[in-house]
């Protein structure tokens, strides 16, 4: 019986060496991953400045061009401080499923040499690459309330939304909320920024009041070339965020990659045809309108489904924002200028649905309708409702709040002026 028992406690001291020597080895640092995962963050960031900048300054008028890249500039500067200081921490710390703590606040607790829990890359490049998602979803915004608004209103109001709207939100997905346990997919921000985002455009264009002129003046936008340089750019940068979510250099990162490309395709194709058929000839704005719908529907199911549901997820998107931007807005009579609600906040809601569909297990993990999973798809209807109506609520509730105090949008004499000039002192060269 002794033998047996030594032998036991040797097998034992063996098979403890091991688990601690693959604890030490998933600790370890990977350089590969970590070399990828700063080239995701480098390349989300980038989405907002150059990206959206170029974007939404090609569509607006020509004397508010520099006002709306300036706006989306500045909220990279003001949300990469909110966040080092609170979003962080709220979105990802604790073990609250509603809310995190201040246990990261300023990231005074954490360990600049550790790494990022369960990965093999440091905290410090993971903390960067979700700065990305937290600036986009802000910059967005500015596209709903674009040619009126002061540039001091939306500042203090994307602040506050970043810390009281969207850090929760991210808890609850991806910080290990609620949501994750309910079983809620989003691989790469399709629920938590953009349906957030084109929710808070809808509220905010609705609060802050139609542009002077509207539906009787001519506010086609200056320069379409603008808009698809930045939309070229953007979709160069979604690789990042999509891939990057993989949170690897692995086979997960080139799925997502791939379907990211196939679906922004196909929402380009489906905005064509529908263009075509509705107008008579595609407009090149169109087109690239379409590739973003495409981009936005596949965030969420990036990591989920194969190719072709990716091709059916952007065609569908692409056909549905079309209809939302050409027909819905008109009919509900709303001024969101740059289409962020009919893009985003449509796309978005597309993608996270289909991503119930289409979701497959050898894929990320996770089945879908197609799979017999049907209850995926209420449980992503769920996620989808939660967060628009978080979004909408809180979003009314800060602008109604700053009312109080300030004036949000710029006088009708400044708006007619331009805000590049009012609010900037400044223009852009030529008349």
């Amino acid at each position: 019986m002794e033998i047996i028992a030594k032998r036991v406690a040797v097998v034992a001291a063996l098979a403890l060496t091991s688990v601690a020597a693959a604890s030490e080895a998933v600790a370890e640092l990977d350089t590969g991953t970590t070399a990828w995962m700063l080239t995701a963050a480098v390349l989300g960031l980038m989405m907002t400045v150059p990206g959206v900048a170029m974007f939404y300054g090609g569509m607006v008028r020509r004397k508010n061009m520099l006002s709306i890249a300036g706006q989306c500039f500045a909220i990279c500067c003001v949300i990469s401080v909110v966040w080092i200081f609170f979003g962080y921490s709220l979105a990802f710390s604790g073990e609250h499923k509603y809310i995190g703590n201040f246990d990261l606040m300023l990231l005074r607790n954490m360990d600049h040499q550790g790494l990022k829990p369960n990965s093999n890359f440091p905290e410090s490049v993971y903390i960067v690459f979700q700065l990305g998602f937290a600036i986009v979803a802000g910059a967005l915004i500015t596209g709903a309330v674009a040619d009126r608004i002061r540039f001091s209103g939306l500042l203090i109001f994307i602040g506050l939304w970043s810390l009281l709207v969207y850090a929760p939100v991210v808890h609850w997905i991806w910080g290990g909320g609620f949501l994750k346990d309910d079983g809620v997919l989003d691989f790469a921000g399709g629920t938590i920024v953009h349906i957030n985002a084109g929710v808070a455009g809808l509220i905010a264009c609705i609060v802050v009041g139609k542009r002077s002129g509207y539906g009787a003046e001519d506010m086609s936008p200056h320069n379409p070339l603008f808009s698809v340089i930045g939309v070229s750019l953007l979709w160069i940068g979604w690789f990042g965020f999509s891939a990057g979510s993989a949170l690897s250099a692995g086979t997960l990162a080139g799925t997502a990659m791939l379907l990211t490309q196939t679906s922004a395709a196909a929402g380009a194709l489906a905005w064509i045809v529908v263009e075509w058929m509705m107008a008579g000839k595609p407009s090149v704005l169109g087109m690239v309108s379409g590739a973003v719908a495409g981009l936005v529907a596949i965030t969420p199911a990036a990591g989920y489904v194969y190719p072709g549901g990716a091709i059916v997820i952007g065609f569908l998107a692409g056909m549905s924002c079309c209809w939302a931007c050409s027909y819905l807005k008109y009919k509900l009579k709303y001024d969101d200028s740059l289409d962020v609600f009919g893009i985003h906040g449509i796309g978005g809601l597309v993608g996270a649905i289909l991503t119930g569909v289409f979701a497959q297990q050898a894929i990320g993990g996770a089945d879908g309708w197609v799979e017999g999973n049907y209850e995926r798809v209420w449980t992503q209807v769920k996620g989808v409702g939660v967060v628009a109506l978080w979004s909408a609520g809180g979003t009314a509730l800060i602008l109604g709040v700053l009312r109080i105090f300030m004036r949000l949008r710029v006088t009708e004499e400044d708006e007619m002026e331009g805000l590049d000039y009012t609010q900037h002192g400044e223009i852009v060269g030529g008349s």
